[in-house]
């Protein structure tokens, strides 16, 4: 409510917006329907606080439109994206979507907020037995204990596909790290490599 007040008066907002396009001009209204829109999400962040969403706007050239958000946070990383035929319909999707991932994670957020001191993000608890369900949801219900043997990220890739798996944690021969391979949504592979500081 204070948010929408202080939208009334014409404060400007909590949220520091940065958006992008790409294929596609921003033009004013398209800004004020992603800042509108996104803009929701304002109720659950105190006042003061000033987190940036970075929104980028993409457009195929079969004219669906894909929006990214990313609203980097102290110790948290909020991110979504949704793709629709329509720009605006996937701005509504992804703020829904950012929506349900902070009542998803409220308990760990509230956590972490007041183990940090951090006032940025308050989520109103609205019942007691549904945090405790929601933290169950992290439960370890398998371990699993691996040997790494050294090979290089070519051979890796093989071990993953000769299991079906979609990743695959190795020891780099070369380099002595332990990196991983991945198998991406497009069929392609991904390499992550762990760096020691």
């Amino acid at each position: 409510m204070d948010a929408l007040c202080s939208q009334l008066k014409g404060e400007s907002l909590m949220l520091d917006f940065n958006v992008r396009g790409e294929n596609i001009e921003v033009t004013e209204s398209i800004r004020d329907y992603v800042e509108k829109r996104i803009g929701k999400i304002e109720k659950y962040f105190d006042q003061g606080a000033n987190p940036k969403a970075h929104v980028n706007l993409k457009v195929y050239q079969d004219r669906t439109a894909k929006v990214e958000v990313t609203i980097p946070l102290p110790y948290l990383v909020l991110r979504a994206e949704e793709t629709s035929p329509d720009l605006y319909a996937s701005v509504d999707l992804v703020t829904d979507k950012l929506e349900r991932q902070i009542r998803k994670y409220k308990t760990k957020i509230n956590r972490k907020s007041r183990e940090t001191g951090y006032k940025g993000v308050e989520i109103p608890q609205e019942d007691a037995r549904e945090d405790e369900e929601e933290a169950s949801e992290f439960d370890i219900v398998r371990t699993k204990q691996v040997s790494l043997k050294p090979m290089g990220a070519e051979e890796a890739i093989l071990q993953m596909d000769m299991l079906g798996h979609n990743f695959f944690i190795y020891e780099d021969a070369d380099t002595g790290s332990v990196d991983i391979v991945y198998r991406r949504h497009d069929g392609r592979y991904g390499l992550i490599e762990s760096a020691n500081e």
